[in-house]
């Protein structure tokens, strides 16, 4: 940000002190209202809870509240800057969760490095919430937290850093694919860094039919194969990168990120903010009609106008000012809005997978184009719509506590997120 943009960040964040706060949701006409909402009125709810748990949901806000739980040790770009220099971006990732998917988050930021401790934390708070979104967690304890909650939580847990952005990744390659006559089973893919987005990029596109051999990955010592000793080495602690190393680059491809990209179909890169990281001459040494994901921020790793003059056909980044931003931002909102509606116990994979392909139809059907893959973050109507598919297939897999037919989410999840924005100032702008 330019010195002018931080300033006014810094006097609107004071002037506000802070993006978000918790509205009642009762009306209150005079005291007798208390003695129902408090006490002696609140006796009743407690005790038809403590006699059937799962009314939780019909007596409290539980199904639309969620966690936001971070450590501060890996927040945007800025890096391990601890739990209370990162609650503003919890507060905001609170404040875009509310206008875009009317849910009310909860920004909770935790004071331990301890992966155990960090579970244990979300383990006691389940009571509370009806989701966990877990946020800007280094890797790879990122890796072992969601795993081990999603294990033993009977609410949805989420990693947006990496289910959510693989999510919108999987997307935004749908409609690439569709654009430039490839399938994914026959793409070859180029991971640039293996952090924790592109670990779940490439467990997403696993998911639904990418050929393990056909994708190189590299990470800042090069490219990942069998003879990586020192991934190897760190196996116990990078589990995920050692089985990348073992499934993926059918070819033992060596070297670097130019070895990668020579003759691959498609770029997936989520490594440092560092324009020139991809060089626009290994861009032109990719396959014909190439795919560009460059989506570093607050920098890409080429910047478009470079990657397209190279040859390549359709580029993403993960900035707002350049076409076909590539952000989570376009699937957790309707993401847990679905999950909620439906009280799904989970969030599985095939969830996520109805949220993505759901977003590729929204681009489609706003005229699919390679500067507009998906639609924008802004074009909240799709947002129901991923809520509605994501509700669908959390019956289908099983995990929903509640039962409806689509329309009726996409009504229910309409009127929540129009109620949200009119409260934001938003209402009638699109």
């Amino acid at each position: 940000m330019t010195d002018a943009k931080d300033a006014e960040a810094l006097r609107r964040h004071a002037e506000a002190r802070g993006k978000v706060q918790m509205a009642p949701k009762c009306a209150i006409a005079g005291p007798e209202d208390f003695a129902v909402w408090y006490t002696p009125g609140v006796a009743a709810p407690c005790r038809a809870i403590q006699a059937e748990p799962e009314r939780v949901y019909e007596f409290t806000n539980r199904g639309n509240t969620i966690a936001i739980v971070s450590d501060g040790s890996r927040v945007l770009g800025l890096g391990d800057i601890g739990p209370a220099a990162g609650l503003p971006v919890m507060e905001g990732k609170a404040l875009l969760f509310k206008v875009l998917g009317g849910v009310d988050a909860v920004p909770l930021c935790v004071r331990t490095r301890d992966m155990a401790d960090l579970a244990a934390v979300v383990r006691a708070l389940e009571p509370s919430f009806g989701g966990i979104n877990l946020e800007d967690i280094a890797q790879p304890g990122c890796f072992r937290v969601l795993d081990e909650l999603r294990a033993s939580l009977s609410i949805p847990v989420w990693h947006d850093d990496q289910q959510g952005t693989a999510t919108a990744v999987f997307a935004a390659l749908t409609n690439a694919l569709a654009l430039t006559g490839r399938t994914l089973a026959r793409t070859r893919i180029a991971l640039v860094g293996t952090g924790a987005a592109n670990v779940a990029v490439y467990r997403l596109l696993k998911a639904c039919g990418a050929e393990p051999g056909a994708i190189i990955a590299c990470d800042s010592l090069g490219t990942l194969h069998r003879g990586r000793g020192d991934i190897e080495a760190a196996r116990e602690r990078y589990p995920d990168k050692w089985a990348m190393c073992e499934e993926s680059n059918a070819g033992g491809v060596a070297g670097g990120i130019a070895d990668a990209l020579r003759g691959a179909d498609a770029c997936i890169a989520f490594s440092r903010p560092e324009p020139g990281l991809i060089r626009a001459a290994w861009v032109g040494a990719m396959a014909r009609d190439a795919i560009v994901f460059a989506c570093a921020n607050p920098a890409p790793e080429i910047w478009p106008a470079e990657a397209l003059a190279a040859g390549a056909r359709i580029v993403a980044t993960g900035r707002s000012d350049f076409p076909n931003q590539l952000n989570n931002s376009l699937v957790f909102p309707g993401l847990f809005r679905g999950a909620l509606d439906a009280g799904a116990r989970a969030i599985t994979d095939a969830m996520a997978l109805a949220a993505g392909r759901e977003l590729a139809r929204c681009g489609v059907e706003r005229g699919l184009r390679e500067d507009a893959l998906l639609p924008r973050m802004q074009d909240w109507a799709a947002v129901p719509r991923v809520a509605a598919a994501v509700a669908m297939q959390a019956q289908a897999d099983g995990v929903a506590r509640r039962r409806a037919a689509r329309e009726d989410y996409l009504r229910e999840a309409t009127a929540r997120i129009g109620a949200a924005r009119a409260m934001a100032g938003m209402e009638g702008r699109a």
